[in-house]
């Protein structure tokens, strides 16, 4: 397969591989609360909610909108969406620190849950956050 047929094929396959990385991340994050021995705590279920979220954020954004060419008949309201591009990836960001700082606690702490939950939890973020990338380069508005 040539590259200009990827490339004609990515906007139909793109939101399939987008949906298998996004349950791929939540697949980890609920092996580990089902597997792990102790209580999880509702914290711990944060970073994910937020990475998903995060991920909804920036697929509000069209490609097209933040381009030289962009027109809005309101304002020039251009700075309106890279902003909300800059606070989603904001959030997108704090969730992954907050895994990275669930993962720390929990490999530092022995009453807690273990260190998979942490493991786990990071791999949620990327991979939910990572799902969200691919989606908003494959969909368009037509």
């Amino acid at each position: 397969m040539d590259s200009n047929n990827l490339l004609a094929a990515w906007p139909v396959l793109g939101p399939g591989v987008a949906g298998a990385v996004f349950g791929a991340g939540w697949w980890f994050w609920v092996d580990a609360v089902v597997c792990s021995a102790a209580a999880v705590p509702f914290l711990h279920y944060l970073p994910g909610f937020f990475a998903s979220f995060a991920a909804l954020m920036f697929n509000c954004v069209n490609r097209e909108d933040i381009g030289d060419g962009y027109y809005s008949p309101y304002d020039d309201s251009e700075w309106r969406v890279k902003l909300w591009l800059f606070i989603s990836y904001v959030v997108s960001f704090v969730s992954l620190a907050g895994a990275v700082g669930f993962l720390v606690q929990d490999a530092l702490t022995d009453t807690g849950p273990s260190a998979w939950t942490g493991t786990a939890g990071i791999l949620q973020c990327v991979f939910v956050l990572v799902s969200g990338l691919i989606y908003w380069t494959c969909h368009s508005e037509d």
